[in-house]
């Protein structure tokens, strides 16, 4: 499943390494791309969006 999902306090490029270890978390072969620009994190994954969403807030980070 591909999510693309909005994560407005994401800034950095640390911000975007802690997202992608909280989702390869639940899912080792995740793909992940985060946008620091946009504010914009592409998840290909296997877990239901409300399990992604709820882990990367778990990091800080709460998807807009």
């Amino acid at each position: 499943m591909a999510l693309e999902l909005k994560v407005p306090t994401m800034a950095c490029s640390a911000c975007a390494d802690i997202i992608t270890k909280a989702v390869k978390k639940v899912d080792p072969t995740a793909e992940v791309q985060a946008d620091t620009k946009t504010k914009i994190v592409n998840i290909q994954t296997q877990q239901p969006e409300t399990e992604i969403r709820a882990v990367i807030a778990q990091a800080g980070y709460p998807v807009g």
